[in-house]
């Protein structure tokens, strides 16, 4: 295949494989800064709603490694990111840059890292903490990045763009195992929170009287800025889906398990999530938690 000519070298061009509520996220952010945007969604609405947000969509995910360098993975698992690659194979060549915003088993981020290495091809773990919302909306979210240097310093202007920190936690593999760590805090600050409001309501006092005493009071956490008007009025409109943060919970525990290491207030949660799930509320918000705890 022919190298990228100058003009698509200089161009503010990426391409975005993942159009669900993060990736729609990432393309506000870029469309917004100037960037043309080619993506691919294998979901027929996702693309629908990123064409009208102004997103050009390519025919099928080898499309947009055709004509963009720099390509941005925002989708469930590594399993769809390994797809994603094999589909893509005819079309990568030596000078893409993939930043894969996927959460998934650091040891394949690392394995996929070292195989696109031999085609000249750079690859990024560059996970997200913060929701599509927040991400949207400009908020003050950090993407935790693990790669080569080199990958890094050329990715940071695009990945600027979608957040307004950044950080090189380390060597592929890194950004994916720091975004577990920071996961697992706030997974179980949700968690707490949701709890709190229901102790507070067994005790006589309504959820709304209990979180702005907590918004005001030691026990305060940023959490309660995101999720506590949520679970207060029961919006359960995602944000970030609760069987998504099961996901990741179950690699957390997966993880420690591998060092020996117990977690065990992550597996009680991953014991209500899995509740939650079982009564159909996976594809809610994550703090839809809150509705199983309220029922115990």
């Amino acid at each position: 295949m022919n190298p990228p000519t100058r003009d698509v070298v200089a161009r503010k061009r990426a391409g975005l494989i993942g159009l669900g509520l993060m990736g729609h996220a990432f393309a506000r952010r870029l469309l917004a800064a100037g960037w043309e945007v080619t993506g691919f969604d294998v979901v027929p609405a996702c693309r629908a709603r990123a064409k009208k947000l102004g997103v050009r969509i390519a025919r099928n995910s080898a499309a947009v490694f055709t004509v963009c360098n720099q390509v941005l993975l925002s989708l469930p698992t590594l399993r769809e990111t390994e797809i994603v690659l094999r589909d893509a194979e005819p079309a990568l060549r030596p000078g893409h840059l993939i930043l894969d915003t996927t959460t998934g088993e650091p040891e394949q981020a690392e394995a996929i890292h070292h195989r696109l290495a031999t085609q000249g091809v750079r690859y990024l773990d560059a996970t997200v903490s913060g929701n599509s919302e927040q991400v949207a909306s400009g908020d003050d979210v950090l993407t935790m990045v693990g790669g080569d240097a080199d990958a890094f310093a050329a990715a940071r202007k695009l990945l600027r763009t979608i957040t307004p920190r950044v950080r090189h936690v380390g060597p592929c593999g890194s950004g994916a195992r720091m975004k577990l760590v920071t996961n697992l805090v706030l997974g179980l600050n949700r968690a707490v929170l949701a709890e709190g409001l229901c102790f507070a309501e067994q005790l006589g006092f309504t959820r709304r009287a209990a979180l702005d005493v907590l918004l005001a009071s030691k026990a305060y956490s940023a959490v309660m800025d995101t999720k506590g008007e949520k679970m207060v009025t029961e919006d359960f409109t995602p944000q970030a889906r609760l069987s998504q943060h099961l996901k990741d919970v179950r690699l957390m525990l997966a993880a420690a398990k591998a060092k020996r290491f117990p977690l065990p207030l992550t597996t009680a949660h991953r014991k209500l999530l899995e509740a939650a799930e079982a009564a159909g509320l996976g594809a809610l918000d994550n703090c839809a938690l809150i509705k199983v705890l309220a029922r115990r």
